[in-house]
């Protein structure tokens, strides 16, 4: 069997993966767009295992492509959803302080919140912090009622869908394994058949620097996969939580803490933790990769981010040990909850990439070689932002399409 011939190769089928095939194809009607997926179904890796918020935009520096693309992302994807009868729910969110170092964190999460757009955007008092949410102990909140709540599988979904119906294909159970550039075309090899392909996408998540290395591209970015482990409360208690609890992140930290998330389905979790995967699909503590665990040892950078943070580190670490100290986390926003109202829950893994000098890239980071794009970090809120990321992608690719 021949190469199949293609205009544009998508590899990846999470949210930004469809989106940015989705838009593509929109821009390019008349071009031929694929998109090729390791798993048998859509959203089977980050984006069918994150925790269903749709972000305001509050955390994200101003100016940044997650604080631009989040803001616009969670007013786009309602309308969208809308227009598909998907549910999204606008039950807001609070940000709780209590000491004094993190009232002053809120004043600054409250002036970037407000810098990036945010609509409805807050600081609120004890008695209305406890009008909102009865059981949350706090001095003081940032409320944002635009947070909201929604299923990303139905999401992905409706990009497939659209991208479909414009006349892309999806090829599932196909795994990307190599790429070779030969007079200006990329000779992608796969599981199930052969490509030649005039631009590759690589939106492959978990896996985009390993795509990216292997089309050409010498990032000196790795990606470290992070596990994060939910409770659920059990369903007697669920009234204990009406929206979105958080925590006030620490700045220095990339994870926002272990927190309440109320999903659209009525279950409310617990958590994460955030602690070191040994899988980059490593989603059960049982999940090994030899590979995946090499690739991170071997990586200077990965040590240099360890020995930065051995302290937050080691917390961590207890609260994927003991349950005793995961409670004691939740117990600073809602002191009333013990051991035995959390259920074990599901996880997630977070792809995070770092540079050689051990610091995690904060922004979505995108790079470009011949004939490719390259989507080389995309952490929450990706999600959130997927249409807008999409989007800007795609703007990349039309270009390139309309100059050869």
């Amino acid at each position: 069997m021949g190469a199949v011939e293609t205009d544009v190769l998508v590899v990846g089928g999470g949210l930004v993966g469809l989106s940015t095939a989705m838009f593509v194809k929109q821009m390019q009607p008349r071009k031929s767009v694929r998109l090729i997926e390791k798993d048998s179904v859509v959203a089977a890796q980050q984006s069918g295992h994150n925790s269903g918020v749709l972000h305001a935009g509050i955390y994200y520096e101003p100016g940044s492509l997650k604080a631009k693309f989040c803001v616009e992302g969670n007013r786009a994807l309602g309308k969208l959803c809308e227009r598909f009868d998907v549910p999204v729910v606008r039950c807001g969110k609070v940000i709780v302080a209590n000491t004094d170092v993190e009232k002053d964190r809120l004043e600054r999460l409250h002036d970037r919140g407000v810098d990036n757009g945010v609509k409805g955007l807050r600081l609120v008092s004890r008695r209305e912090l406890r009008e909102i949410e009865p059981h949350v102990e706090g001095s003081r909140a940032l409320y944002a009622p635009e947070s909201a709540i929604v299923d990303f599988a139905k999401v992905a979904e409706i990009y497939a869908t659209i991208f479909r119906h414009a006349g892309g294909e999806v090829h599932l159970d196909t795994e990307f394994l190599s790429a070779e550039l030969t007079e200006g075309r990329h000779r992608v090899v796969t599981t199930q058949q052969e490509y030649n392909a005039k631009l590759i996408i690589n939106c492959a998540g978990l896996h985009a620097d390993v795509v990216a290395r292997k089309t050409g591209n010498p990032s000196e970015l790795r990606v470290i996969p992070f596990r994060g482990e939910y409770y659920v409360l059990r369903e007697d208690r669920r009234d204990l939580v009406k929206g979105l609890i958080y925590p006030v992140p620490n700045p220095t930290l990339p994870f926002l803490g272990v927190h309440f998330t109320s999903r659209v389905d009525g279950a409310v979790e617990a958590g994460p933790n955030a602690i070191l995967a040994t899988s980059r699909e490593g989603y059960s503590r049982r999940d090994f990769s030899f590979k995946d665990v090499a690739s991170t040892l071997s990586f200077p950078g990965f040590w240099l981010l360890i020995a930065r943070n051995i302290k937050p580190g080691i917390s961590e670490l207890q609260r994927v040990l003991s349950k005793r100290a995961f409670v004691e986390g939740l117990q600073h926003l809602i002191p009333e909850i013990q051991e035995e109202d959390l259920e074990p829950g599901g996880s997630g893994v977070r792809a995070m990439a770092v540079d050689r000098r051990g610091r995690m890239i904060d922004d979505f980071h995108i790079e470009e070689s011949p004939g490719a794009i390259h989507v080389l970090n995309a952490p929450s809120p990706a999600a959130t932002s997927s249409l807008m990321i999409g989007k800007h992608i795609a703007g990349k690719a039309d270009l390139r399409l309309n100059s050869g």
